[in-house]
């Protein structure tokens, strides 16, 4: 079985088509759409990037465009725990554009006329699912416990120099009495949030505002992301958050942990690479982040996009530091599993290159009910009613679009 990658002359919505799916990467022009299964890879982790890229490196046929996202392409989310086994999906069918204007479509183990009229079936039929009447809202420790039970008990152990910084998350699960129609909420997400990574792999779906890591050829780029301030309706009050943001020391020295750690972790896989001097003020409709661009030059032979992120997750930005003291202390005191919460969440083709996102601002659905988490990261100078607070705005992104009608 082998891919086939040609030039797509029929005019195919991506982003509907995988919102249909629940197979989609959408970012910067960049759109992928998957249909079916044609394979899954099992991806052993920490350390099984290298056997997972030979896999789907066997899977690839003749291409007609050699462009990176063509040739056999998978999709991925990967739980948060690096040591947890993965799978990457080798869609039957895959429709892609990019910011280039190539448009196409690969196939594995079906026809290329196959494929076509595969997605033309699945945009024509019309939508049967019922209207959820009924939403329950609940979550495994209460807003009061978190914040006087969990955070405040870490910022003091930060404080007595045990970590630098832990990023701790907490869960609402949300319960309906219909099963939730996923492309109806990812296409209320990709209409608010227009400049997020939009995706969906098997029921876990999201807006994330932050590029993990994409290798292009031989450039390898990042953008994280650390520190936050909420909205505001009102335009002075919301400059004045964000620059706010952009004066605290705080969420400066959050911040720098970040890009420090990943400069750090890239440069063993690079020639060169490099980070903006200053944080810029990312703005989103439900918060403001401070976020530094990192780009570089992979050294020859270049390391595929899976080896990179299994170099890179998690960051200080979902984890803590130092990395191993911070995992532990959020093992001990969260009380669940976070699941595919703030893992790696992307594709990557044959040649090793791909896109992958920290798997934020999203939810995994099953059937009739979704898990929805946010995080904050807690040092020195965290306050834990301000933390509470920024998971409330955090969270208003996955239920808006969850409970709007």
């Amino acid at each position: 079985m082998h891919s086939v990658s040609v030039r797509l002359e029929e005019t195919i919505d991506p982003v509907e088509l995988g919102a249909r799916t629940g197979l989609l990467w959408s970012r910067h022009g960049l759109v992928l759409a998957g249909i079916g299964e044609a394979v899954r890879i099992p991806v052993a982790r920490p350390d099984g990037a290298t056997g997972a890229q030979a896999l789907l490196a066997a899977l690839r046929g003749d291409n007609a465009l050699e462009v990176p996202a063509t040739g056999s392409v998978a999709f991925g989310a990967l739980p948060f725990d690096r040591h947890a086994p993965g799978e990457l999906i080798v869609p039957q069918v895959v429709i892609g554009t990019d910011p280039a204007g190539n448009r196409w479509i690969t196939t594995t183990g079906v026809s290329v006329d196959e494929g076509i009229a595969m997605a033309v079936d699945v945009l024509a039929a019309e939508s049967t699912a019922p209207q959820a009447t009924t939403y329950e809202l609940t979550s495994a420790v209460t807003p009061e416990l978190w914040r006087d039970d969990i955070v405040a008990t870490v910022r003091d152990r930060i404080l007595a120099g045990e970590f630098n910084k832990v990023v701790l998350a907490r869960e609402l699960r949300l319960t309906t009495d219909q099963p939730i129609d996923v492309a109806a909420v990812l296409r209320r997400l990709n209409q608010s949030f227009s400049t997020a990574i939009i995706f969906a792999v098997d029921g876990f779906i999201g807006a994330s505002p932050e590029l993990l890591v994409s290798r292009d050829i031989d450039m390898v780029r990042a953008h994280p992301l650390a520190g936050t301030a909420p909205r505001s309706s009102d335009p002075k009050r919301d400059a004045a958050l964000a620059a706010a943001l952009n004066a605290s020391t705080k969420d400066q020295g959050e911040h720098r942990i970040t890009i420090d750690w990943l400069l750090d972790n890239l440069l063993p896989y690079c020639s060169y690479v490099d980070a903006e001097p200053e944080p810029a003020i990312i703005t989103l409709p439900n918060v403001h982040h401070l976020g530094t661009q990192v780009e570089g030059r992979l050294s020859s032979p270049a390391a595929s996009v899976l080896e990179l992120v299994a170099a890179l997750h998690p960051t200080p930005a979902v984890g803590g530091d130092p990395q191993g003291l911070a995992i532990q202390a959020i093992d001990a005191v969260e009380p669940g599993d976070r699941g595919l919460y703030a893992g790696p969440v992307g594709w990557v083709d044959a040649a090793g290159n791909g896109e992958f996102a920290v798997g934020l601002r999203s939810s995994h659905i099953v059937g009739n009910s979704a898990s929805i988490w946010a995080g904050v990261g807690v040092v020195g100078d965290s306050e834990p009613e301000a933390e509470l607070a920024e998971t409330r705005a955090k969270f208003q992104a996955m239920l808006g679009a969850l409970l709007r009608p």
